[in-house]
């Protein structure tokens, strides 16, 4: 195994494309009154407030950033809607939220975030108090919008759980994360499995080469391993291929990649493993303060299985977030009993309950998810 580290450098443009201007909303202040007193609630949140109150809450996500909101908003018809609520206390609460751009707020849905692009929810500082979470969710439910949404993060779910009103439902995801405090050679002798460590050192005596790319450059080859991989996918779940395609890139196109790319800079990684001359498998891992975040994963089977190109990388991946300082490695969602969710285990990661709170004026996606059910019983689908 040879592992290489891209000498290319992107540079990420000084000024902001049209595009990126439209994400910026001059920002207005209110007073509202609230079961914890009066609080001052300004929309939308300068980037320099966020990025200041991101840096001093330890556990803030990748997917909370300033840098994320941008690429939501250059990537989707949505625009910043962010709150920062400051209580008589002094405590400042940042809640990342969008809209639609050019849609009457009564017909759209506000949300931290939208479905696919997933962990938002509550920035703070400090530990938000029942009475704090409970003005946030009052707030919220007094928008017009005919749907608002909040999923939160692993950790925070038992505080908000007792300050929603009767009007929210919940939405139940898991969340794996694997704690890397003690270093990546306790992660490996403690929380790796034994089976798993026998296939890392078989795919390190193999031919892989593995590019470690913090650029952008790998971008293209990351997605093309994507669209291979929905083939291997519409298979395995018993869904028509044209389906599955038109599914899964509108689900997650190039463009979304592209776009968090350039923002992150170098704290976006494209690790790719390649075997004669071809590529096998590749991963993007993102990063911010100290957590790191496993957001995608591709590969070739026929190139990668064989060698255990995947979890070879993964092993890359973990090292290097250790290297950087990160506490925590967020894996991402899986269903639970999934062969995904096992997959995951075998690297030391623990699931998390990470729910989505949301009101609607209509049972919109009650709805949604009938049909999705309905559809899957039509074609046969088969959960993976």
């Amino acid at each position: 195994m040879e592992v290489r580290e891209s000498s290319f450098r992107w540079q990420r443009p000084a000024e902001p494309t049209p595009l990126q201007e439209k994400t910026v909303n001059a920002p207005a202040g209110l007073l509202i009154n609230t079961a914890a007193g009066p609080v001052h609630v300004t929309t939308p949140v300068s980037r320099d407030t966020w990025g200041e109150l991101a840096g001093l809450d330890t556990e803030t996500h990748v997917t909370q950033t300033p840098a994320w909101l941008e690429s939501v908003c250059a990537t989707g018809p949505y625009r910043d809607v962010s709150r920062l609520y400051e209580f008589e206390d002094g405590g400042q609460i940042v809640l990342p939220l969008v809209r639609r751009r050019q849609r009457p707020e009564r017909l759209d849905a506000v949300e931290s975030w939208p479905a696919a692009w997933g962990i938002g929810g509550p920035v703070s500082p400090g530990r938000v108090s029942p009475a704090q979470a409970r003005a946030i969710l009052d707030d919220l439910d007094q928008r017009p919008a005919f749907r608002v949404g909040v999923r939160l993060r692993p950790g925070d779910a038992e505080v908000w759980a007792g300050a929603a009103s009767a009007g929210f439902r919940t939405e139940p995801h898991m969340t794996q994360v694997l704690d890397l405090d003690g270093g990546f050679d306790t992660v490996w002798e403690r929380r790796f499995h034994a089976g798993l460590r026998r296939e890392v050192r078989r795919a390190e005596r193999s031919d892989l080469e593995v590019h470690v790319d913090r650029t952008g450059r790998f971008v293209p080859v990351f997605y093309d391993l994507y669209e291979q991989s929905i083939v291997r996918w519409a298979r395995q779940q018993h869904e028509p291929l044209a389906l599955a395609r038109w599914r899964r890139t509108r689900a997650f196109p190039k463009s979304w990649l592209e776009a968090v790319a350039s923002r992150f800079g170098t704290s976006c990684t494209v690790l790719t493993a390649w075997r004669a001359g071809e590529p096998a498998a590749a991963i993007v891992v993102l990063r911010h303060g100290s957590h790191g975040k496993l957001w995608r994963a591709a590969m070739n089977r026929d190139l990668a299985h064989p060698v255990k190109a995947v979890p070879l990388l993964y092993r890359l991946a973990i090292e290097d977030a250790c290297a950087a300082g990160c506490r925590r490695f967020d894996m991402g969602e899986s269903r639970p009993g999934s062969s995904l969710a096992a997959f995951k285990a075998r690297f030391g990661a623990e699931s998390f309950s990470s729910p989505r709170y949301y009101r609607e004026r209509l049972p919109v996606s009650v709805a949604e998810r009938g049909l999705r059910a309905a559809a899957k019983r039509l074609i046969r689908f088969r959960d993976a």
